[in-house]
Parts: structure tokens; sequence; C-alpha cells
């Protein structure tokens, strides 16, 4: 059976992490959810508000990661997983989940991220050259890493599955479940 990690912390936004997870196990796969501890994290909810120029953040679900960043083997995984919510900004100064990004793009395996994951990308460095969706606000970000930031629901630029949000979700996860089966990961 094929192996998936999601790559989170506190603050991942619920939605970005559970769907998935809940999604890759439904399609038969077997998951491990990394955090920088194996510790009960806390998720959070953005939302968005009339008058409100950006999103609000509430408390979301606690769901307990079952790997350490320091654990992770990459080499047992067949795909990648990096939600947003503000999670990405922290984890990206984790030494372990830089090693873990930069082995699953130097491998061509199947990333998907979404919303604020390009922080994460931009600080391993595997941005340059690509093209990847993300939340609006991050548009500066990806360019300075030197990507290319589309506005659109889902963006395709070879292993790398992108989305804007928690909204595109339907259109994310079926074009990641689509390359795993292009690449025949059962």
């Amino acid at each position: 059976m094929a192996k998936i990690l999601i790559l989170t912390g506190d603050a991942g936004e619920s939605l970005e992490v559970m769907y998935p997870l809940q999604r890759m196990k439904e399609e038969g796969f077997d998951v491990d959810l990394a955090a920088p501890e194996k510790k009960k994290i806390q998720l959070v909810v953005h939302d968005f508000e009339d008058g409100f120029d950006t999103y609000t953040e509430k408390l979301g679900y606690k769901v307990q990661a079952d790997i350490a960043f320091k654990d992770v083997d990459p080499s047992q995984y067949d795909a990648l997983i990096i939600p947003g919510g503000r999670a990405p900004e922290y984890i990206r100064n984790d030494k372990d989940f830089i090693r873990i990004v930069q082995y699953f793009f130097e491998k061509n395996a199947p990333v998907a991220e979404l919303c604020h994951a390009p922080l994460g990308l931009a600080a391993a460095g595997v941005l340059h050259g690509r093209k990847t969706a993300a939340y609006p606000a991050l548009a500066p970000d990806v360019t300075i890493a030197g990507g290319t930031f589309v506005d659109a629901a889902v963006v395709v630029d070879g292993n790398l599955i992108s989305s804007r949000a928690w909204p595109d979700h339907p259109q994310w996860m079926r074009e990641f479940i689509k390359l795993l089966h292009e690449r025949d990961i059962k």
C-alpha cells in the first residue's frame, strides 16, 4: 500500500489538514501526519468576513501528529501534501522540514500544496522556475523565490499540484489523485 506524508503543525488550517488526510485514507492510502513534534497539534479555521481585508482566524480541531519531522525517512513515502494555514510560516524554519521537501522535489515525487504552503517551498529553495497557486497575498513571496504565481483553483506543474486555499479542494485533490494514478501509486 502506498504511503502519503502530510507536513503541518500548530495553526495548520483545519480544512486544509483534515480534508486531504481523510481523502487520502478514503482512496486507500496509508497516511502519516508529521509535525515538528509528535504531539497533539492545534489547527485553526480561516474564514472570510464581509468588510475584512483578509481572513479571520478561530481555533479549530486538534489532531495527533503521527511522527516528528526529525524522525521522517522520506524514502518511505510515495507522495507529499503540505496544507496551509499559519503553520508554514514557522515549520519552514525546521531543518528537517526542508530536508523532507527537498527530497520529494529531487525525486520528482508527487507534491500537493496550497494556501500558505509556498512559504515552505520557498524556504526549501524548490520554487525557482515553478508555477504555483497560493493564497493571493503570497504572490510577492512566490515571485521573490523565483516562481510564478498563478491565481487559479488548481495549477499543475509537473509533480507539483497547487491551489489557493480550501475553497479549491475539489479541483486540487482531483488533480493530485489523477497524478498519483498516472504514476501508478496505489
